[in-house]
């Protein structure tokens, strides 16, 4: 690994990854993601190449997964054994999408490895977080009829009445008796994204919601226990190839492990289709905020002519919605949390 990977880091930047390592961990704990969709593009922001953000980013992710989980364990909302089914599977996904990652930054370059790592933020968090977003406001409308349950998607109706001799598991706390055979698939789905882009729990979290039909309380928890899994096999893969930047891991996870608590403190104050709501609305920003610099990558690889004029100012307005995002996701979670406070 080159020593010019790893950036020069000024006060400020260590002021802004302390500031985003405190967001990320408040939306850790509230959603059940490690918080990567918002920590790798801050990072990226700085100029942190991209393969080295997103190992940068699980080398911090499994201590503060193991204390968001340890949190809401306490509350009763992991359910361990749905977690460890996945993790079983999500550890091959992991190796084979860091091989994934490896590659491509070896054959184009930084510019190239960026670029992946940007369209796959924009193809993955504007198509399932158009999705929450959509189950949020349905969600929004149920709650308020005074039907606060949630329901069950048809596809997780039809996976639970899909009954495989000799596969079949009951998750107590998830409350669901699916065949793993449903459940392996989805473990791998989130290994490979969560070491090719650092981000897992949006295949995670929605997997178990909208595929197995656990709730999103339950979901967003049971992810912290894979997040962690992830995070500790992904870091000793990455860390072998010198791509571990443990400056960067340990500022935002001293932001974090702060965040992370507040976070699992407060889903028990709100109402289910928040989280969802949260999740939705820092999806869609991040991956317009990504979108954005792919024009910059392109031109870094000769695909097409852009000036370094209008370059520049593709990424500043990258990084002004990034930090859009990180604001409207703390707002939205602190808000929450002081009517549910106040209702309870």
């Amino acid at each position: 690994m080159s020593g010019e990977s790893f950036i020069v880091l000024a006060p400020q930047s260590v002021a802004f990854l302390l500031i985003v390592g405190f967001i990320g961990g408040l939306v850790s704990g509230f959603i059940g993601s490690g918080g990567a969709f918002v920590l790798t593009p801050a990072m990226m922001s700085l100029g942190v190449p991209g393969v080295v953000a997103v190992a940068s980013n699980l080398c911090h992710k499994f201590p503060k997964a193991l204390v968001g989980a340890y949190k809401r364990h306490k509350y009763g909302q992991v359910d361990l054994k749905l977690g460890l089914w996945m993790a079983l599977t999500a550890t091959p996904g992991m190796w084979w999408g860091a091989g994934i990652q490896q590659d491509i930054r070896r054959l184009y370059g930084e510019a190239g490895s960026n670029l992946y790592v940007s369209l796959a933020f924009v193809i993955v968090l504007a198509i399932v977080g158009s999705f929450v977003l959509r189950d949020a406001l349905r969600s929004y409308r149920r709650t308020y009829r005074n039907s606060a349950l949630e329901q069950t998607s048809r596809l997780a109706q039809w996976v639970q009445s899909v009954e495989i001799p000799g596969t079949m598991v009951r998750f107590r706390v998830a409350n669901i008796r699916v065949s793993v055979l449903f459940v392996l698939p989805l473990g791998f789905a989130t290994g490979l994204l969560a070491s090719s882009i650092a981000v897992g729990g949006f295949v995670g979290v929605p997997g178990m919601m909208y595929v197995l039909g656990a709730s999103s309380l339950v979901a967003s928890a049971t992810e912290l226990v894979i997040a962690f899994v992830m995070g500790l096999g992904g870091t000793l893969n990455f860390s072998l190839a010198g791509l571990v930047d443990i400056r960067l891991a340990m500022l935002i996870l001293l932001g974090s492990l702060f965040g992370v608590q507040l976070g699992a403190i407060g889903t028990t104050f709100v109402k289910p289709f928040m989280i969802k709501v949260v999740m939705a609305t820092v999806m869609l920003i991040v991956a317009v905020s990504r979108a954005l610099v792919v024009p910059v990558y392109l031109a870094q690889l000769g695909v097409m002519a852009l000036e370094q004029t209008s370059m520049r100012l593709l990424e500043r307005a990258s990084f002004a919605l990034m930090v859009l995002a990180l604001a409207s996701g703390a707002f939205l979670i602190v808000a929450a949390m002081a009517r549910g406070y106040r209702h309870a």
